[in-house]
């Protein structure tokens, strides 16, 4: 991390001016944001944003394997297969730990990848937000490739909205206004104008769907899809309430929900490289490791670190049941090499891609960080703390 800006900005931050941060980003919501900000975002060196930008590369070049779903058929659930997939996904997310390796170098690791969105509209206010509360100056960006502002919100337009009418896409989600993550619905629509559209609210005439606006139905054509099916698993009688999203209809899924099983935990075994930790499938694993404190069990179908085992050990393994939707992956230790007043914090970055239809591959446009001092990187593990939570990484321009 970057040194001289870390002593900059901690010898200048100041609680007031924290409470003023949270103070504008909750300026003209609907609700306050449901999840912590953390007080200051993160300083990249040139060095470690190389690194990542490497890291990242490494398994793109993996998802543009023509051999890529025939790979990961396995990944999706029959139950949640849905017709008319698309070549791509829109979307890509790629979670690093911070962390040193085995001659003390820092270095991100891979932790977890989705073909899902993430916040992609909230972090562009999160950035402006911490520019403007702590004085960050221009020559700062929290962009990728060559992008600013606009010409991300641009990017961000072309992937979810494409050719269509603003008001011919929806952004779906269960109970969307409930979700912890509304703010980035809410700014969504106001930086591209998607309406924001509960599961429940569909409408369906033979193979189209609608929604309704001041009592007006509006036929969608395209899904910014933010619905995760482990939300709605748990009711077995959910399409007989709702429209059954699962029918091949007449719309665009941005991204499909294919994709969700695709990339994700299911592909860490096919990638390599020096940023990748040792993964495989827990089926296909010969000999136990002796050394299972250095390694996790992780579940392939469940989201949000649920059913991740961190203490393994060989009756844990051996109690599986079905150990093919298992992976034993090598474990990350994250060093905390943020310095909060109070000491080390640890850093998970997220780099986030965009890739609109008629790009030849995605583009790395912009990144989002959480911040720990618990055992994991989870809410649940830092209700306690201070200067932990969502932010964003910093880099020279």
């Amino acid at each position: 991390m970057e040194p001289s800006a870390r002593k900059t900005f901690n010898e200048n931050f100041s609680t007031e001016k924290y409470n003023d941060l949270i103070t504008s980003l909750n300026k003209g919501l609907e609700n306050p944001i449901a999840f912590r900000v953390a007080e200051t975002p993160v300083f990249l060196t040139d060095d470690f944003k190389s690194k990542l930008i490497t890291a990242g590369n490494d398994i793109i070049s993996v998802i543009l394997q023509s051999d890529f779903k025939q790979l990961t058929e396995r990944a999706i659930s029959e139950k949640w297969r849905l017709p008319n997939e698309n070549d791509h996904p829109h979307f890509i997310a790629l979670d690093f730990g911070v962390c040193s390796d085995e001659n003390g170098n820092i270095v991100p690791k891979l932790i977890e990848l989705q073909g899902f969105p993430s916040l992609f509209g909230f972090q562009v206010t999160l950035a402006d937000n911490y520019r403007n509360a702590y004085d960050i100056t221009s020559d700062w960006t929290v962009y990728f490739s060559g992008l600013e502002e606009s010409s991300y919100i641009n990017l961000l337009k072309k992937a979810i909205v494409g050719d269509c009418d603003p008001e011919e896409v929806v952004l779906m989600d269960v109970n969307a206004l409930q979700q912890k993550t509304a703010v980035d619905f809410e700014l969504t629509r106001k930086y591209i104008g998607t309406p924001i559209v509960s599961l429940e609210e569909l409408e369906q005439e033979d193979n189209q769907l609608f929604y309704r606006v001041s009592g007006e139905r509006k036929q969608i054509k395209r899904i910014y899809n933010r619905l995760i099916f482990d939300e709605i698993e748990s009711d077995p009688d959910i399409f007989d309430k709702v429209v059954d999203i699962r029918q091949p209809l007449d719309v665009e899924w941005i991204t499909h929900p294919n994709w969700f099983y695709r990339v994700s935990k299911f592909t860490m075994p096919f990638l390599k490289g020096d940023y990748i930790p040792k993964t495989q499938f827990l089926h296909m694993v010969k000999d136990i490791p002796a050394d299972l404190e250095n390694y996790v069990l992780k579940p392939l179908f469940s989201f949000a670190g649920q059913g991740v085992i961190i203490d393994v050990s060989k009756n844990d393994i051996e109690n599986i049941k079905d150990p093919e939707n298992w992976i034993l992956q090598e474990k990350v230790n994250y060093e905390p090499v943020l310095q909060a007043p109070d000491g080390g914090v640890k850093i998970e970055i997220r780099l986030l891609y965009l890739w609109p239809n008629g790009d030849e591959k995605p583009t790395l446009a912009i990144n989002l960080a959480r911040l720990s001092k618990g055992k994991m990187i989870g809410v649940r593990y830092n209700k306690d703390f201070d200067w932990v939570g969502g932010t964003i990484a910093f880099m020279k321009d």
